[in-house]
């Protein structure tokens, strides 16, 4: 799939720790220096899923396969960075590669770690870096408004094309990110090859201290109310604490780790599913007794595309799927059961594939 989620925020706010908490193939060097990480780290993350695991305890298969997104840890940027301060310029280039972002924000006192911005402020904070991208956005705009301009005189489309162009450039005057203008399907062409910083989904993440890892804190709610005004999803961790449980191999001195902070989950695993979820994307899967497998697929793909994941050979033979529901799966405990309960379907090309899906696809080589 290669879609990836990018790790943003001011220097020191905890980036790079909960980076290395996520990634299981990447380490970013996580210190507290203003520029410790200067090209940006790219780490495969699992994604927990509870349904794979009781897929794999009815099939029992020689081995299991978790599905996987890719983030990316982005050095911090800093006011001014539109105008290339700092390593502005690059930073800028690194967020407009990502799919979606993962903004950290700083919810905690230390006055060990290192800040440049004065008093903890974390609504402060998503607003320096909110107005770092849309500065940025807004010279890409004009720029292609200008050249736009010229050619509206006498072509017509070039004319629809300026006006949306121009409404972006007032939204974004305005301090607004482009994701909360309503663009049209059909106007979005128009700004598609500008990859705006802007038009990217946002998620939150407030990283608190650990007496407010379970109730969040003064800060974290001030983030949440913004949050919330902008349809946006805040979730609250302790980022190092995090770190710690992911670097335990021993699942029985994980579980007491977890225990002992009265925690149930890891918070990356919700973390992890709303990147997941904020890139669009389903799961569908395959299950047999050599593998059950997880599968990465964009929201409103067919069924040919999604057996391409698997092999792109899959896609130019196929002929047609076998397709049981996951909780008709569960209920009736194997793939025989399902066939012979009616459960499992036969659908051709045009069939668009649900999350949870249990596929097998028939083709030609």
């Amino acid at each position: 799939m290669a879609l990836q989620a990018g790790i943003v925020g001011l220097p020191n706010v905890g980036k790079s720790t909960l980076f290395n908490a996520v990634s299981n193939s990447a380490k970013a060097q996580a210190s507290n220096y203003r520029f410790c990480t200067i090209d940006p780290n790219v780490g495969l993350v699992d994604v927990p899923d509870p349904r794979l695991q009781k897929l794999a305890e009815l099939v029992n298969p020689e081995r299991v396969v978790p599905t996987q997104i890719e983030i990316v840890d982005i050095a911090g940027l800093v006011r001014g960075a539109s105008k290339g301060e700092g390593l502005g310029n690059k930073f800028l280039g690194n967020i407009r590669e990502v799919d979606a972002i993962i903004h950290v924000i700083r919810c905690f006192e230390d006055e060990n770690i290192l800040r440049d911005e004065g008093a903890i402020n974390p609504v402060g904070d998503k607003e320096i870096i909110d107005t770092e991208l849309q500065l940025k956005d807004l010279e890409s705009v004009e720029k292609k408004a200008q050249r736009t301009e010229k050619l509206a005189k006498t072509d017509p489309k070039m004319k629809a094309e300026l006006e949306v162009l121009k409404r972006c450039q007032a939204h974004l005057e305005q301090g607004k990110s482009i994701r909360s203008l309503d663009i049209s399907k059909e106007e979005r062409p128009a700004i598609a090859d500008l990859f705006l910083l802007t038009e990217k989904p946002v998620l939150y993440v407030a990283n608190v201290d650990e007496a407010s890892m379970h109730t969040g804190n003064k800060y974290s709610d001030a983030l949440a109310q913004m949050a919330a005004a902008e349809g946006a999803e805040i979730i609250i961790m302790n980022n190092t604490i995090e770190a710690q449980i992911s670097e335990m191999e021993n699942p029985d001195d994980k579980q007491l780790f977890m225990e002992e902070y009265k925690m149930k989950a890891p918070a990356l695993n919700r973390l992890i599913h709303s990147a997941y979820q904020l890139l669009k994307l389903y799961t569908y899967f395959t299950a047999g007794v050599q593998e059950v497998r997880a599968w990465t697929i964009q929201q409103g793909w067919k069924a040919p595309q999604a057996a391409g994941v698997i092999h792109t050979d899959f896609e130019k033979g196929f002929i047609k799927a076998e397709v049981i529901g996951y909780d008709d799966y569960v209920q009736y405990g194997s793939e025989s059961a399902c066939r012979e309960a009616g459960k499992l379907r036969i659908e051709g090309k045009e069939y668009i594939v649900k999350d949870g899906d249990v596929m097998h696809f028939r083709f030609n080589v």
